[in-house]
């Protein structure tokens, strides 16, 4: 028990630099294109390429996960993250900063995914929101400590260091799981579930049209990629939203970001408590009422404390539903659970990006509030679809 407690800690602490590296780049742009002589939004690219790496990424990791074992997978992607980001903190051009982003975004997604499958296979059903939610801490930590750093020492230390910095955590991360996974014999093949067979692409896409055929799978599927346009699709444009809305200053409103985050934090501190309270079904019922409020706040609110409180609710609800999703996603195919949780990443990925254009396209036009309303209306409905159909392990994915 120990040694599981250890390893999810380490593996929590590469969970934290993924999602650090993911975000740390948001508060370089104007700095980066001043160094690089370009526009900012030629910078934005380093964005946008670690973006895409990681989302088309997520179907290669699964069944690799569950041919050659998921933590051989994770230090591995965690080892490549160490080596991309130094490649960016020493990048000679922007061509090959963005070329390297893309590699990082590329092995990171190996990491957040595989480990959300690794704890479905170790840690029984009834723990398993407890312990995703422990998780959950590290990732949404890691979030607002790549935003926070990235523009501090961008301001004081040069956006190198920031990447150099990551370089050394991932190498920390890397170092430390591969000693505690070998000497407690997680890498032997028994352990890391070695099938012993090459892959196939066309066995790959077998297995994958075969979970497809689950109903199961594919309602978590469909579901995920809605909240992922719903939920993500309006995040983006909150900050403009409290800029343009509300008068903020862009560092106000990237501060203001920040209690979304803690609206996570809090929620994982009572994941336990909340869930002996309203089940999985009244979490996902009241995750969905939440992010509806604060999406009404952000679009409708009179003052700018509504709308800062919208915010912190938001980031409650959002975690409250989306946690509930995730278990369902470790649950939906237990018999290739690397592929299934993989697919589920992809999915949020991909609803995120389509949320992301939809709602780009009504900013320039002023229907911001409007299209948060709407977003509101749908979550909530989400949210009580939700709680209708969740699932707990007794549920066989073939049947349900």
């Amino acid at each position: 028990m120990t040694s599981s407690s250890t390893m999810l800690r380490l593996i929590s602490l590469a969970a934290f630099s993924s999602m650090a590296s993911m975000r740390v780049c948001d508060p370089m742009l104007v700095a980066l294109s001043q160094d690089f002589s370009i526009t900012t939004g030629d910078a934005s690219a380093v964005i946008a390429a670690f973006a895409v790496a990681y989302g088309v990424l997520q179907l290669v990791y699964g069944p690799l996960g569950d041919r050659i074992g998921k933590l051989r997978v994770i230090i591995g992607a965690t080892s490549a993250c160490a080596l991309f980001s130094a490649m960016t903190a020493l990048a000679p051009s922007f061509t090959l900063l963005v070329v390297a982003r893309a590699a990082m975004g590329a092995a990171a997604a190996g990491i957040i995914p595989l480990s959300m499958a690794w704890i479905g296979d170790q840690v029984p059903y009834e723990q398993r929101q407890e312990t995703l939610a422990r998780l959950m801490v590290a990732t949404v930590t890691g979030m607002m400590a790549g935003q926070w750093f990235g523009g501090f020492a961008t301001e004081t230390l040069g956006w190198r260091t920031a990447l150099g910095v990551l370089a050394l955590l991932f190498t920390a991360a890397a170092v430390l799981l591969f000693r505690h996974a070998r000497g407690s014999g997680a890498l032997q093949p028994h352990a890391a579930g070695d099938a012993g067979a090459s892959f196939s692409l066309a066995t790959y896409l077998a297995n994958t049209m075969a979970l497809l055929r689950i109903p199961r799978v594919r309602w978590v599927l469909i579901v995920v990629a809605i909240e992922g346009a719903l939920a993500f699709g309006t995040l983006a444009f909150v900050p403009a939203r409290m800029v343009g809305g509300f008068g903020l200053s862009a560092s106000a409103a990237g501060g203001v970001m920040v209690l979304y985050g803690l609206g996570g934090l809090i929620y994982s501190l009572f994941a336990r408590r909340w869930l002996a309270m309203m089940g999985e079904q009244g979490l996902a019922l009241t995750g969905g009422a939440l992010i509806a409020m604060g999406l009404l706040a952000l679009a409708w609110a009179p003052v700018v404390a509504w709308a800062v409180g919208g915010c912190f609710l938001a980031g409650i609800g959002f975690y409250m539903l989306h946690n509930t999703l995730q278990v369902q996603a470790t649950q939906m195919a237990p018999h290739a659970r690397g592929t299934a949780v993989t697919l589920f990443a992809c999915l949020l990925f991909l609803g995120q990006s389509t949320g992301v254009l939809v709602v780009a396209f009504s900013v320039d036009r002023g229907w911001l509030p409007a299209v948060f309303s709407l977003a509101a209306l749908g979550v909530f409905a989400l949210g009580l679809v939700v709680s209708r159909q969740v699932q707990g392990r007794g549920t066989v994915a073939a049947g349900a």
